[in-house]
């Protein structure tokens, strides 16, 4: 018999805080996706923390009283690993890991361990190595704590000082290394990209886990990863694709999250790339998912900043299929509906109808819903793209021949 495997999970707890600028409910989404980013890297989420401050404590994150509660919990159920949901700064890593005898994380650092897992090719590994270097540059004093506890005794402390440069060094010379390494690959990749001919470009783009993939392998018949986990592929796949009798290039991207690392978004440029010098996007999104109207936000923030914005978009809401709306009771009539409890008709009537009928599409990649009006709207933009570019073209005009001879004449 075949042994099933057994995955041990590391035992996590994650902390976050309510502020003014964050709600209870914005954190309770922010912690959500934690704890999803969190069982994608390997973790069981034991405890959730949270304290309602001003701003962070600029030495422990939380408070003192707070910070002690955790470390309570830590020692008395064995939890590995603490999982802070905002960016810590040096300071504050350190300071908490002298607190707790645990592994001390952020969202950064986890993000930055996913893609690490993630990382398929040599150029991908690459990428994560520059961010993760990136990272660990200005914390690298924090894993020297056991010198100082030491400080009493002789030989300790210029050692200490010395290892600590040393390894600033070779970090130093290491990002160095891989920033030439990557601009020799963006090189190769731009020649890639500018050998690959006039076909119009389409990238996939969206946040994490909304069904790129799994549309880019319906409508390429490619077969590219897929798995119900935050970032299942990071490498770009790109694919020709014709419909009907008009070819075009389709690339699957690395999907966007929020509060996304800007040490991903420098070391992933050239995936980015695709983006940019694509024609026409799709922007996918899980309609499915209750927070899917910030992930729209938070995607088009990641376009803005570079500088991708203002491309031909059509917006394509997948996995209708699992979308669900809550119904009320008619006994519950106190009960007050929200936009958690509309259909898809009554979504269809707010903010989504200015969108424009043939610039939104609903559907379901897995089920093949409202598919061939997906292919339709994606051929008439991709042709409308290809006519403003070729206007004489034996793809889209068979007798194009003869418009040329005309023209001339």
């Amino acid at each position: 018999m075949l042994e099933k495997e057994v995955i041990n999970f590391e035992k996590t707890a994650i902390v976050g805080i309510i502020t003014q600028n964050q709600s209870e409910e914005k954190l309770n989404e922010y912690l959500d996706e934690l704890e999803f980013l969190t069982f994608t890297a390997g973790g069981e989420v034991i405890k959730r923390f949270s304290q309602k401050m001003e701003r962070p404590n600029p030495k422990t994150f939380v408070g003192t009283g707070k910070i002690d509660e955790i470390n309570l919990f830590v020692k008395e159920n064995g939890i590995s690993t603490v999982i802070f949901d905002d960016e810590l700064t040096p300071s504050q890593q350190k300071n908490i890991s002298r607190i707790i005898d645990a592994k001390i994380l952020d969202r950064t650092n986890l993000i930055l361990d996913i893609f690490a897992q993630r990382a398929e090719t040599s150029y991908a590994r690459t990428q994560v190595e520059l961010a993760q270097c990136q990272y660990l540059l200005p914390r690298l004093s924090g894993l020297w704590t056991h010198l100082e506890r030491q400080k009493g005794g002789i030989g300790m402390r210029g050692p200490g000082e010395t290892e600590i440069e040393t390894d600033r060094r070779i970090v130093r010379d290491r990002i160095s290394l891989l920033k030439d390494k990557i601009k020799t690959i963006d090189k190769q990749m731009s020649i890639q990209r500018s050998n690959r001919g006039a076909m119009v470009r389409v990238a996939l783009v969206g946040y994490t886990n909304v069904g790129k993939s799994t549309l880019m392998n319906a409508i390429g018949k490619s077969d590219v990863f897929v798995e119900n986990k935050l970032f299942a592929t990071l490498d770009t796949t790109v694919r020709k694709v014709v419909i009907k009798n008009l070819p075009f290039l389709l690339s699957d991207t690395v999907g966007f999250i929020r509060k996304l690392p800007t040490q991903l978004v420098d070391s992933f440029k050239s995936t980015l790339d695709e983006v940019r010098e694509a024609d026409l996007l799709l922007h996918v999104v899980d309609i499915s998912h209750p927070d899917f109207e910030d992930h729209i936000e938070s995607v088009n923030q990641t376009l803005l900043e570079i500088k991708s914005n203002d491309k031909p978009t059509i917006m394509v809401f997948n996995k209708i299929d699992a979308y669900k709306h809550l119904t009320i009771d008619d006994d519950d009539l106190i009960t007050e509906r929200t936009r958690k409890h509309w259909t898809l008709d009554e979504w269809k009537q707010t903010w989504m109808s200015n969108v424009g009928q043939d610039k939104a599409l609903f559907i379901s990649a897995t089920k093949k819903e409202n598919f061939e009006e997906f292919r339709e709207m994606v051929y008439e933009a991709v042709r409308q793209i290809h006519i403003t570019r070729f206007p004489y073209n034996k793809f889209l005009y068979p007798d194009y021949k003869d418009a040329v001879e005309k023209e001339e004449e």
